[in-house]
């Protein structure tokens, strides 16, 4: 049986991400990616194959987002749900990470370096949230969630340009734009916990999308494509959800988006 803390002898990381990917226990999966050390050699060429569904428990109960009740947050039980649905999205977002570093070849080891981060981060994003929905008598797989981030993984597990235009810039940048209101809602309900913790979210979400701009930019640039125009297509060809609500400017403009590209957002909300 493989080892948490030990990959066998000739494991690179990418092999190692894969692993952890597919591992269902959330605790076996973050063991695994805790031993995933940056000096792993890189694989240049992998064979990869499609995963319809990641490695994630039997719960929660995935359903169709019309299909999730809003509770009120001023509720233990409302909070409780609410921060279940963030640490479902955290969960999601780890297998994001690893599949980053496991589907895509020929990238820089820049990339993979800087994916392995996120998926750390996105650990402990998910850790954090556990813990405190212990203190409001649940754990993870207590309510039922959407599989909406994997859906638009499948989307885009063919070329990594598409996958860093369409996942980190669009629905992981939506994180950005909606957790100051979330914060609100959690303070007026007097959860100084959950602040704190969409603290840590917050700072390192807008690490994550500018690492996914940064990946998107050198794709853009090594393809000849001009950015902006190419974002524009890419929305279009692949269905991307869409755009709307207040935009984060200050947090966006952190995670590298320019003036060009956050008008151009402004002008295709819906």
């Amino acid at each position: 049986m493989l080892s948490p803390t030990n990959f066998p002898a000739g494991y690179g990381l990418r092999q190692a991400a894969y692993t952890a990917l597919v591992a269902t226990d959330p605790d076996v999966k973050m063991a695994l990616l805790a031993a995933m050390a940056p000096t792993l050699p890189i694989e240049a060429a992998l064979s990869v194959h499609r995963l319809p569904v990641p490695g994630r428990p039997a719960r929660p109960l995935l359903v169709e987002p019309q299909q999730l009740v809003q509770r009120n947050v001023a509720s233990d039980e409302g909070r409780a749900a609410l921060l279940h649905a963030i640490a479902h999205i955290e969960f999601n977002a780890i297998n994001l990470a690893l599949d980053a570093i496991y589907r895509f070849d020929g990238m820089p080891s820049g990339y993979y370096i800087d994916w392995l981060q996120v998926a750390c981060e996105e650990a402990l994003h998910f850790s954090l949230l556990v813990g405190h929905l212990a203190t409001l008598g649940h754990a993870y797989g207590d309510f039922p969630a959407h599989n909406g981030l994997w859906d638009m993984a499948l989307k885009t597990d063919h070329d990594v340009m598409v996958r860093m235009a369409l996942v980190p810039r669009i629905l992981e940048a939506r994180g950005l734009d909606v957790t100051p209101g979330i914060q609100q809602k959690l303070r007026q309900a007097g959860d100084a916990r959950a602040c704190e913790i969409l603290d840590v979210i917050l700072r390192d979400e807008i690490g994550h999308v500018r690492i996914g701009n940064r990946w998107y930019h050198w794709c853009c640039a090594q393809r000849g494509l001009e950015p902006v125009a190419n974002f524009v297509t890419l929305l279009r060809t692949h269905e991307a959800p869409p755009l709307k609500g207040r935009l984060n400017y200050p947090a966006r403009r952190a995670a590298g988006f320019s003036s060009e590209e956050l008008a151009l957002i402004e002008s295709l909300k819906g």
